[in-house]
């Protein structure tokens, strides 16, 4: 069925603009300190040459991390704000903005995307690293290229192919609360270089899992995951290359123990897609184009229960995003030194939800809407972006405009009273410039401006659905759109043997679409306007270090070090006058990454030991659970969360050619914590009993030991 979707949509690709395929790294690759990055414009260009911050996750990175799903893999690098609801679920903050925690594509103010183009879905959960390459993290509204939804920035995972992978390989793995994981792979080329392929799969299952200490099982967090990944890719001649891809991942039985740690609730969570590339041209060529078409779905299926707090041993509710689109991108070499990025992008999609409630012992209920308005919606966007180079290509300025059109269509959804139709049409202009200049061999200056929106949802225009606790949410005709505009200053200090990546920046966003109840004490919320701006300003760092060569050490020993963080000295929601704080709510203070990988390389058993560190700083939360009198003043009361910090541990030693043995240990000093939760799985309890749903609070897994081996042929 994916494959005849292929054909019918037309033709499209995998990479970016040059027809060159990409330079294979070396999986075991130990530090790569100026990867080469596309995501921020389309372009090839070295890290420290980018006018704006662009973050980068290489394959090396991705191989050595223990991670199951990308929520993990980015946290460990610090990326941002995650939530983590479930080992299915979570929203992510970058710079103050945030995604929808459901994981709802239209509702994020981070836009998710794979190969570049929509993903269709912002819950990084239900997604593997698996077959992944490479991530490339764009902070704010860096680029032209990207539309509605790129407020906070811009996640790129990059997916395996014939170009960047080659040769096989199966891990195994296994250890704690059951865990089970296989991932094959296979890429190749021809001989001649015309044809290229890459096959990959994955799967793997955990039961329930243990708190840290104090805590206990956690019922309901057990998962199932499986996916595959497949590309093709065919040189026609020496100006025009084709490539395809199709793809499907998801998580699956994944317990929802939710802000009632609900011990009855299960997702199914899924994402599948399809991708066509057309690329003609060279670099030698002063034309060059790119034509990407493509498809997905993706999919949410909520067979969730609420016993207690609702009186449903039942609540099915299944939402489906379908679209195609087609992005065009020309570029062009007007001169010698000037380059013009010309796009433009069209869409159609559509979203469909279904919901059904059963009583307790099969009694029939009264059947409520679902979480998400049925909705169509049709979208052409127009831009360009023009890279200008100075003093022998040592200054670049880069500049760019964008005009997006788009028509939401609102739909007839079930058990939707009065529900209006009809339709409402959105079209914004967006801008960004930025220039880097190289001031000396080891210091290159940037600075950078922009702007980004998101338009107002169907269900947000016009909700009204009862929530799996009984609380009820309304929409309000007549939204604004959110929009943004971010300034950013910074240093990228380099040398043969690291890299610092410095910024500065500040970041307002306008009329957030926010739930604002009704009272204090009202169990009814509307969607509304921010009145006031959301204030963020804060210094990023990125960092890598080859310490072995900085220390001149000999006799094959390598020690590399990766640091990464940010703080947020200035989180300001100016509409939260009437709360207890102003502090932007989901968004860390403050937190930091810290990764050492200490071994030998050149020697009879090559051996590594990496040591992370992950630093969660400190957030403000108005929860969601329903905590006992004395344990919060008033019910929308905004709680501060604490920092922490997890430390994890991975050793590996190549036994014979091509086999390595690991072994893994997750919360080395198992902390009892969790990410967002205020009310943990530690006496005394502060969830009310009489809003839980089986536990009395969640927390993250506690210690955990995996032990596992790579084959590679």
């Amino acid at each position: 069925m994916i494959l005849k979707r292929v054909v019918i949509i037309g033709v499209m690709g995998i990479c970016s603009t040059p027809l060159m395929a990409e330079e294979t790294k070396r999986e075991d690759d130990l530090l790569i300190l100026d990867p080469v990055i596309v995501t921020a414009s389309a372009r090839y260009e070295d890290l420290k040459s980018a006018t704006s911050t662009v973050q980068v996750i290489d394959q090396a990175q991705i191989a050595r991390s223990s991670a199951s799903d990308l929520t993990s893999l980015l946290a460990e690098n610090a990326v941002g704000f995650f939530s983590e609801w479930t080992p299915g679920q979570t929203s992510i903050n970058i710079r103050g903005a945030s995604t929808d925690g459901q994981g709802k594509d239209f509702k994020s103010q981070v836009l998710v995307l794979i190969n570049g183009r929509r993903a269709g879905t912002a819950n990084l959960s239900k997604l593997s690293p698996s077959d992944v390459y490479r991530i490339e993290i764009v902070r704010g509204p860096a680029s032209v290229i990207y539309g509605s939804q790129a407020i906070g920035g811009v996640i790129n995972i990059i997916m395996k192919n014939g170009h960047n992978t080659k040769g096989g390989k199966v891990t195994l793995k296994g250890g704690s609360f059951g865990l089970a994981y296989g991932h094959g792979e296979y890429g190749w080329q021809s001989e001649d270089g015309q044809f290229t392929g890459y096959f990959g799969f994955n799967s793997a299952t955990q039961n329930d899992y243990d708190a840290g200490q104090g805590g206990g099982k956690q019922h309901n967090t057990s998962w199932k995951r499986h996916g595959f990944t497949g590309a093709f890719s065919w040189q026609l001649d020496e100006t025009n290359l084709v490539d395809l891809s199709v793809r499907k991942d998801g998580v699956y039985d994944v317990g929802f123990r939710g802000s009632a740690a609900n011990y009855h609730a299960k997702e199914d969570r899924y994402n599948k897609s399809a991708d066509l590339i057309w690329k003609h041209g060279t670099d030698s060529d002063r034309l060059r184009w790119k034509l990407h078409n493509y498809w997905f779905e993706d999919v949410d299926d909520f067979k969730w229960a609420s016993p207690s707090t609702a009186g449903t041993s039942l609540d099915h509710n299944k939402r489906k995003l379908s679209a195609v689109g087609l992005k065009f991108q020309p570029e062009v070499d007007l001169t010698s030194s000037n380059t013009l990025l010309l796009g433009a992008d069209l869409e159609k999609n559509k979203l469909r939800s279904t919901r059904y409630r059963v009583g307790l012992n099969g009694a029939p209920m009264t059947q409520v809407s679902p979480y998400d308005n049925n909705q169509r919606e049709k979208m052409y966007a127009l831009y360009f972006e023009d890279a200008q180079r100075f003093l022998d290509d040592r200054l670049v300025f880069k500049a760019g405009a964008r005009y997006t059109d788009g028509k939401t269509y609102y739909d007839r959804t079930p058990y939707l009273q009065n529900q209006q139709t009809g339709s409402t049409h959105y079209y914004k202009t967006t801008w960004s410039t930025g220039l880097n200049f190289q001031a000396t061999d080891w210091l290159n200056l940037k600075a950078s401006m922009g702007t980004g929106f998101r338009a107002p949802t169907a269900s947000e225009l016009g909700a009204d659905y009862t929530t799996l606790a009984g609380s009820q949410i309304y929409g309000t005709p007549g939204l604004k759109p959110e929009t943004n505009k971010q300034y950013e200053l910074g240093a990228v200090f380099s040398g043969d043997s690291w890299l610092v990546d410095v910024v500065y920046f500040e970041n307002k966003i306008k009329d957030r679409i926010i739930t604002k109840p009704r009272s204090n004490t009202s169990n009814i919320s509307d969607y509304v306007n921010n009145p006031d701006d959301v204030v963020v300003r804060g210094i990023e760092v990125n960092s890598r270090f080859m310490m072995h060569e900085l220390l001149s050490w000999q006799n094959n020993w390598q020690w590399n070090v990766e640091a990464n963080g940010a703080w947020n000295f200035h989180m300001e929601d100016k509409g939260a006058k009437d709360r207890n704080t102003d502090k932007v709510q989901r968004m860390y203070q403050y937190q930091a990454s810290i990764a050492n990988r200490f071994g030998q390389r050149e020697v009879a058993y090559p051996w590594f030991i990496q040591v992370t560190g992950i630093l969660r700083g400190p957030m403000w939360y108005d929860t969601e659970e329903r905590l006992i009198a004395g344990a919060e003043p008033y019910r929308n009361y905004i709680h501060r969360k604490s920092p922490f910090m997890v430390w994890n541990i991975k050793g590996e030693v190549e036994v014979y050619k091509n086999l390595t043995v690991f072994a893994e240990v997750n919360n080395l000093f198992d902390k009892n914590q969790h990410p967002i939760f205020i009310a943990i799985d530690k006496k005394p309890y502060i969830l009310d009993p009489a809003a839980s749903n089986g536990g009395l609070g969640t927390s993250m897994m506690g210690r955990a030991v995996y032990v596992g081996s790579t084959y590679r042929f």
